[in-house]
């Protein structure tokens, strides 16, 4: 790994970023820093003065460098191009350009971690890292450094982000008698329990899911022979994200077509499965002479006794007993060419 953290050999006493307008990215930067214990009364010193910087133990989006050894974490300097696959020699996915928010999470963020989740999750640390970064952090880096979301015009503006809370606590322009250091504050806790609140979601609510989607993988030949179809204990239980990491992790990699599940009622679902995470196509749909029916029209249709709807599309569907529903997956499968 490149860039490696220099630790604190005692206590911080100042953190150094820039005055003036105040982003996302040095705001999180300085939130992160505060929450480990090395740095957690240490005053936040905003200046561009770089005899004023010179004094402070770390610094943070200001000074045009990037110098894990003194500390220094600017990324506006022309030469800085890193970001997190640069920064770990190809060990981790991601190319958007980092911030001073990324940069000091590189270095810093699984203390960080351990500090929000405690020794238990110590073992677990670098999955619930990658996840943070991939849904919180990397847009946080992408926004301040002007990289688009998509290509073309955007139909709508978006303007309940984080970063756009956080600009908004900026003194106002027409403010006469503007407080830096108390908007920054405000600034701090806002992007402080953001950050501290994904964290307990990632930990408490997603990363539980992944053991019992991998349960599902594991045991999808019990469902069927085919091993196409998985069951999962319950509904609600998040298995997309998990589902395709573990789908490449099988030896050999799989593919799955079909989850079912209960829902709230106890009544069964088979849900198609995407190609990826926010994809509204399919694998493999449910059959179309079923899309749009319900009841006693889909049951006839379909060969079943108990069937609840399709929907118009084909992603979902339902019926009373986990045989129907399982019916209704081979059928898919068989129209597909898939069994």
């Amino acid at each position: 790994m490149t860039g490696e953290t220099k630790k604190f050999k005692k206590a911080v006493q100042k953190i150094g970023t820039h005055n003036g307008m105040f982003h996302c990215d040095e705001v999180l930067a300085v939130s992160m820093l505060k929450m480990l214990p090395e740095c957690h009364e240490a005053e936040v010193v905003r200046s561009r003065d770089e005899a004023v910087l010179r004094e402070c133990d770390i610094v943070v989006d200001v000074g045009a460098v990037y110098n894990p050894e003194l500390h220094r974490y600017d990324h506006h300097q022309k030469s800085f191009s890193e970001s997190m696959r640069s920064l770990t020699a190809g060990a981790k996915p991601w190319v958007t350009r980092l911030s001073s928010a990324g940069l000091i999470f590189h270095h810093f963020g699984r203390d960080v971690l351990d500090t929000q989740l405690g020794p238990a999750a110590s073992e677990h640390r670098e999955v619930v890292f990658d996840r943070l970064y991939q849904t919180f952090m990397e847009e946080i880096d992408a926004v301040d450094n002007g990289v688009n979301q998509h290509d073309g015009t955007p139909r709508y503006q978006v303007n309940s982000t984080i970063g756009a809370r956080v600009s908004r606590l900026n003194p106002a322009w027409n403010d006469t008698q503007p407080d830096e250091a108390a908007c920054f504050e405000r600034a701090r806790r806002l992007v402080t329990a953001e950050f501290t609140d994904a964290v307990q979601r990632i930990w408490t609510v997603w990363y539980p899911a992944r053991r019992l989607v991998e349960q599902a993988v594991i045991g999808r030949h019990q469902v069927d022979p085919s091993g196409l179809i998985m069951e999962l204990p319950k509904g609600g239980v998040p298995w997309k994200d998990h589902l395709f990491v573990l789908e490449q992790e099988q030896q050999p990699p799989c593919q799955v077509m079909f989850v079912l599940f209960t829902d709230q009622q106890g009544q069964w679902r088979v849900q198609a499965v995407p190609p990826f995470t926010g994809s509204f196509d399919m694998r493999v749909p449910l059959k179309a002479s079923w899309r749009g029916l319900r009841g006693e029209q889909l049951s006839k249709e379909a060969g079943i006794d108990d069937g609840v709807f399709v929907h118009a599309s084909g992603f979902i569907g339902g019926a009373t007993s986990h045989r129907s529903v399982l019916q209704m997956a081979r059928q898919s499968l068989q129209e597909a060419g898939k069994l």
